[in-house]
C-alpha cells in the first residue's frame, strides 16, 4: 500500500486525506442519522399525555427540547402554542430550519469531495503524463524504466481519485435521502401536534416510526 501510494507522487496526498475525512464523515453522520435518535418512537404520545394531563412543566419541555431533533421541533411549537396556531406553526417551522441544517452538516464537504477528487487524479494523470514526454525529449525511448514511472503515476492517482470520489457521492446522496425521509416524519409529527392542541385533528395515537 505504501509502494502505492509513493508510485502515484504527491497528489496521492490529498487524495488520501480526502479518502480519510469521506470515512471519518460517513461514520459520523450514519450515527447521527440513525431514526429512532432523531425522531424517537413515542415521544409524541409522550408529550401529548404530559400536556393532557397538565404534567408539561418547564423542566419537562427543556427534557423534550434536549432529547433530540424532534424534541426540539416539538418544544419550539409548545412554547408558543398559546399566541394562536400560525404563531405556533411560525415557531416549528424556524425550529426545523435549524434542525435540518443540523441535520445536512458535512454533507457539502462530501459533495466537494465527490467533485474534486476525480479532479486530483485527472491533474496526476497529466503531470504523469508530462514526466513520459519530458524523458522521451530528454533520454529517448531506450529507458523503460523512466516511461514506466510516468504512465504509473498518471495511472494511479486516476484509480485513487476515483475511488474516493465515487464512494463519496454514493455516502452524499444516501444521507440527503435519508434526511429527507426524516424531515417528512417530523413534519407529520408536528403538524399532528398542533392539530391535536388546536382541536382539528384527534390526540396523537402512540408513534410507529422507528
Amino acid at each position: 500500500m505504501y509502494a502505492f501510494v509513493i508510485a502515484g507522487g504527491w497528489l496521492m496526498l490529498p487524495i488520501l486525506l480526502c479518502s480519510i475525512a469521506v470515512i471519518t464523515i460517513a461514520i459520523e453522520r450514519y450515527l447521527a442519522l440513525r431514526p429512532h435518535k432523531v425522531v424517537p418512537p413515542n415521544l409524541l404520545r409522550q408529550v401529548w399525555q404530559w400536556l393532557r394531563t397538565d404534567e408539561m412543566t418547564r423542566e419537562r419541555l427543556s427534557d423534550v427540547r434536549q432529547s433530540s431533533p424532534l424534541g426540539q421541533i416539538l418544544a419550539a411549537g409548545l412554547a408558543n402554542s398559546h399566541h394562536g396556531r400560525e404563531v405556533m406553526k411560525d415557531s416549528i417551522e424556524e425550529a426545523a430550519n435549524q434542525v435540518v441544517h443540523r441535520l445536512e452538516r458535512y454533507l457539502s464537504v462530501l459533495g466537494t469531495i465527490a467533485a474534486i477528487a476525480p479532479l486530483l487524479g485527472l491533474l496526476g494523470t497529466v503531470i504523469g503524463m508530462i514526466k513520459v514526454f519530458t524523458a522521451i525529449v530528454t533520454q529517448g525511448t531506450g529507458n523503460p524504466a523512466v516511461l514506466a514511472g510516468g504512465i504509473s503515476e498518471a495511472l494511479i492517482t486516476t484509480a485513487a481519485g476515483l475511488t474516493v470520489a465515487i464512494p463519496a457521492l454514493i455516502f452524499h446522496r444516501y444521507f440527503e435521502r435519508r434526511i429527507d425521509s426524516l424531515v417528512v416524519v417530523m413534519e407529520d409529527q408536528a403538524i399532528k401536534l398542533v392539530d391535536a392542541l388546536h382541536g382539528d385533528r384527534p390526540a396523537p395515537q402512540e408513534s410507529r416510526d422507528s
